[in-house]
Formats: structure tokens, C-alpha cells, sequence
């Protein structure tokens, strides 16, 4: 049993909570899982570079990817028991709570627009299909909004515009954990 669980980068802003959540997955309270981190702050300071340099949304996705890779090494810096993986999908009998490290996509991925379209939440879905995980939970710093499918979060920007898209792909059971609510995502309008 495998849970992919992207933490959200917006929770920076509640570290009392994060601190919480990875202590606890590491305790194995999903069993077996792959912690996707956001970028948080990291990302938006590639978001603000973009507009005052002008590069490419490519050169972005790349660059968010990095604040990710660092969003990771902070993870393992306050949890110590997860396990960096830079290629959980390959991993025969990962550790109980492993964190990804999304360098390697730096090179890019067919499957993987480059663009802010993508963000850590398809991310997280395109690597839960990876892995073939039971579930996806998204974790975040907020509650759902009374409507529940993906195409309609990605609309209120709850998540990114490609996850009704990897949604889909993934089929799986989908989550979002903000702090009072725990929903489930209906897949009825994703593609």
C-alpha cells in the first residue's frame, strides 16, 4: 500500500502544522508513502525572478523544480526519518515514509507540460500513476470549496489548470486535507 501525499508550500506558513504532519508520516499513519513537497516560497520567488529577467515558462518549470528539490532537503531537515528518492517508481520495497526529490524531471518529461500549469499538485498525481499509489492526498493550507471535482478546483485555483488532465490519467482515489476539512475529489468532470 502506497500513498503518494504532497505537502503543500503554503503550509511554510504554519510550521507547527508541517512539523506535524511529517513527523506523522513518518510514523506511518498513511503506511507506506511518497511525500511530494510544494514549492512554497522557493517557487515564488522563480515566479517574480520570471517577471523581472523574462525567461521562458520552460526555464521556470526548470527552476521550480529546483525550489522543490530544496522544499525536499528542508522536509528531511525537519523529519530525518524520510528518505530522499529521486526515482520512487523504481524502488522495489521503498522506506515507509520516502520524500521526492523531482531533480531528474529537470531534463524533461513527455508527459509533462512546461509550464506554471504544472504545478506540485499534477506533479504529485504524475507521480502517483508512477508508482501506481492506492491514493493522492494533497495537503493544503486551505479547506475545498463546496464543489469537489477537479475541474472545478482548478477553476477556483485551489490547484493548478493541467490537474483535471493528470487527474484523469491517475484514476485513483484523490484527497485534499485542508485544516478543518478532508475531502474527496470527483473525477465526473476531469477531462
Amino acid at each position: 500500500m502506497t500513498a503518494v501525499v504532497k505537502v503543500g508550500g503554503s503550509l511554510e506558513a504554519d510550521p507547527h502544522r508541517r512539523r506535524a504532519l511529517l513527523i506523522a508520516l513518518a510514523d506511518g499513519v498513511l503506511g507506506r508513502c511518497i511525500v511530494v513537497p510544494g514549492g512554497g516560497t522557493f517557487a515564488s520567488a522563480v515566479r517574480a525572478a520570471q517577471v523581472r529577467e523574462g525567461f521562458s515558462d520552460a526555464e521556470a518549470h526548470r527552476r521550480a523544480l529546483d525550489a522543490m528539490s530544496d522544499a525536499a532537503g528542508i522536509f528531511r531537515g525537519i523529519e530525518p526519518r524520510l528518505v530522499q528518492s529521486l526515482e520512487p517508481w523504481t524502488e522495489a520495497a521503498p522506506a515507509r515514509a520516502r520524500v521526492w526529490n523531482p531533480r531528474r524531471l529537470r531534463a524533461g518529461h513527455p508527459d509533462i507540460p512546461e509550464t506554471w500549469d504544472v504545478t506540485s499538485d499534477s506533479l504529485a498525481l504524475w507521480l502517483a500513476a508512477q508508482v501506481e499509489a492506492e491514493r493522492c492526498v494533497l495537503i493544503k493550507s486551505v479547506d475545498a470549496p463546496g464543489h469537489h471535482d477537479a475541474a472545478a478546483l482548478a477553476r477556483v485555483g485551489l490547484v493548478d489548470a493541467a490537474f483535471p488532465d493528470f487527474a484523469a490519467r491517475y484514476g485513483g482515489p484523490i484527497e485534499i486535507w485542508g485544516p478543518t476539512d478532508k475531502v474527496t475529489v470527483a473525477l465526473r468532470n476531469a477531462a
